[in-house]
């Protein structure tokens, strides 16, 4: 019987080691999701345990750059208790993003530290880092028993350190990407008890040029309260030409 284990374990770890490398599949992955220009409005619906909901519109507005990088405006544009809040968020490719917050409330313009990224969005059970794509560098990043099977590549993703753990908000990611088009289908997040804690499902993409694509529409499901939020992208332009200087605390508070 000893055997027969070793040998399954064997062959195992042969079928990991002939998968295509799980970085590489991650980078291409996220890469996909970069365009060139993008325009649209998104409706964030957060629904509470009981089922009553609550809806914000945003306004976004995005451009990336030849190394990679991602520039991202996002304003509130309702509730009126919302209106006028903003977020410019700075998505390198390899080093560690920037975020900033404009509160009209307060008239303040502050950065969102790293600690803050695994807090929630505007009190959604979506996150300040599921607004951005984090560096890969920051995740120790292997594939699953399992991937490669049933259309799925499943690739678990472990932060370095325990200072990305506090900054990404989970112990460790299990990422479900398509074989055939490398478009990231659900995410699930651990806790520090490694206990399942959020699932992010993709129910329906934007298709671009190239292959490219938007995620059009999304769920978050937080497993430990109970709630749950949704984020849908409408009125899509990726056909503008955006001037760089939107980019720019300065323009966040406008």
């Amino acid at each position: 019987m000893k055997k027969v284990i070793y040998i399954f374990l064997l062959l195992s770890e042969s079928i990991l080691a002939q998968q295509p490398d799980a970085v590489n599949i991650m980078e291409k992955s996220r890469d996909l999701t970069i365009t060139e220009a993008l325009r649209a409005n998104i409706s964030l619906t957060i629904i509470e345990k009981n089922g009553s909901e609550r809806n914000r519109t945003v306004s976004i507005t995005s451009k990336s750059y030849p190394d990679g990088t991602e520039k991202r405006l996002i304003k509130f544009l309702e509730p009126a208790d919302v209106k006028g809040t903003g977020m410019l968020i700075i998505d390198n490719k390899n080093i560690a993003d920037e975020m900033w917050i404009y509160l009209p409330a307060l008239k303040r313009t502050r950065r969102i530290a790293t600690t803050e990224k695994g807090k929630s969005f505007m009190n959604s059970e979506f996150t300040n880092a599921d607004m951005s794509s984090p560096a890969l560098s920051d995740f120790r990043i292997k594939h699953l028993e399992g991937s490669g099977q049933g259309g799925y590549w499943i690739i678990e993703s472990i932060p370095v350190d325990a200072e990305k753990v506090a900054e990404y908000g989970f112990s460790r990611r299990v990422s479900y990407i398509d074989m055939k088009n490398f478009q990231v289908k659900k995410m699930e997040m651990y806790d520090r008890s490694n206990k399942l804690n959020r699932i992010i499902e993709v129910i329906s993409i934007y298709p671009g040029k190239n292959g490219k694509y938007i995620i059009n529409e999304m769920k978050a499901k937080n497993l430990s309260n109970g709630r749950s939020s949704t984020i849908k992208f409408t009125n899509i332009s990726l056909n503008e030409i955006i001037a760089d200087e939107l980019f720019t605390v300065q323009n966040l508070e406008k």
